[in-house]
């Protein structure tokens, strides 16, 4: 039995001690066992640690819980990861909410080079079925890693197809490892397992309750380089993991979807807002994240179409400069707002230039 283990899953169990925290107190005293023996007059020192939490760390009931869950993990051969482990997600371990520690049961590395998150609507159409399948079909020869949720209907077949496609991929859940949610998803978690894997911050018996899915959004969010939106409502767990995701900066993208279905809202939404960049395939996002060889000529990415008159006036607002601000594209290019949204969308879509956060454009 690890002792620094047991002292590393003891901090999470502390009332008052979230991720932000615990991390606080972990570079204070030097270490997860150390947060423990510290003296009661040196935690009081710490900014931001108050009387409750000092009462909770220098009793350490908690770690009698610890000791339970080190035992049940041992027992089922479940590796637990803390924040400043190699294996821990290197993507996410620069997140400040990211968790202290996570359970993960596979055989991957979540570390690849390549990390691609795809969520989307429980209710997924025939239409982000076939889109979802298509995309990660298209990415099977990318050396790429799939995370979602394993949730119903876009996180599900974003799972089976990387699955029949021989694609490493992880589901992040909203419980412990003790159980799987859906049930009808136990047997795709199982095949999972052999390519891929499972990964929580939550302890066996943790059922999944609402407040957790935000929680495990942030993880799918932070431990990839690319969201994909396929569906999703105006509201909903997927538009919540895109924000995460901006708010990270890592690049989404979103599949447009047809003008009234409720379930293409959220992601005509977050195209019209600049919130994520359209995509259509997955050679899309290849290129837009430079998957692909570039030529450059004389230090510039050259481009591989001609542009209209107006495409050329607005690509001659970016002159030397990589990114531009809208508000400076519409004041030099003089075009509408109708009009320029219009020739910005046909860039986007055929790769030129792509939409990051802060209504910015950048020339890829």
């Amino acid at each position: 039995m690890s002792e620094q283990l047991l002292y590393k899953i003891g901090l999470t169990l502390i009332q008052g001690v979230g991720d932000v925290v615990g991390k606080k107190l972990v570079a204070y005293c030097g270490g997860p066992e150390a947060v423990f023996k510290e003296k009661k007059k040196h935690l009081e020192k710490i900014p931001g640690i108050g009387a409750h939490t000092i009462s909770g760390i220098i009793n350490q009931q908690v770690l009698s819980r610890a000791e339970q869950e080190l035992i049940y993990i041992e027992k089922k051969e479940i590796n637990a990861l803390f924040y400043l482990d190699k294996a821990y997600p290197k993507r996410l371990q620069h997140c400040a909410d990211s968790p202290m520690l996570l359970y993960y049961k596979g055989t991957t590395d979540l570390n690849l080079q390549r990390v691609i998150g795809i969520v989307g609507t429980r209710n997924a159409s025939e239409y982000g079925r076939h889109v979802c399948e298509q995309i990660v079909d298209d990415f099977r020869n990318d050396n790429v890693l799939i995370v979602s949720g394993l949730a119903y209907g876009i996180d599900s077949y974003a799972h089976r197809a990387s699955v029949k496609n021989n694609i490493p991929t992880i589901g992040v859940l909203a419980h412990g490892l003790d159980r799987i949610y859906p049930a009808q998803n136990k047997s795709l978690s199982e095949k999972m397992l052999a390519n891929g894997g499972l990964l929580t911050e939550f302890m066996a018996g943790t059922i999944p309750d609402r407040e957790n899915f935000p929680r495990r959004n942030r993880i799918v969010a932070g431990m990839i380089d690319a969201l994909i939106v396929v569906e999703s409502a105006k509201r909903g767990g997927a538009l919540i993991t895109a924000d995460i995701a901006n708010s990270y900066n890592r690049d989404v993208f979103a599949v447009p979807g047809r003008v009234g279905d409720t379930f293409s809202e959220g992601c005509n939404y977050l195209i019209r807002t600049n919130r994520a960049a359209l995509l259509e395939n997955a050679s899309n996002l290849r290129y837009l994240l430079g998957w692909g060889e570039q030529q450059t000529t004389g230090g510039q990415t050259k481009l591989f179409r001609d542009f209209s008159e107006d495409e050329q006036k607005v690509m001659d607002v970016f002159g030397q400069e990589k990114e531009c601000g809208i508000d400076d594209i519409m004041l030099r290019s003089a075009f509408p707002a109708s009009k320029l949204a219009g020739i910005l969308l046909t860039l986007e879509f055929d790769g030129v230039i792509v939409a990051l956060p802060g209504k910015k454009y950048k020339i890829v």
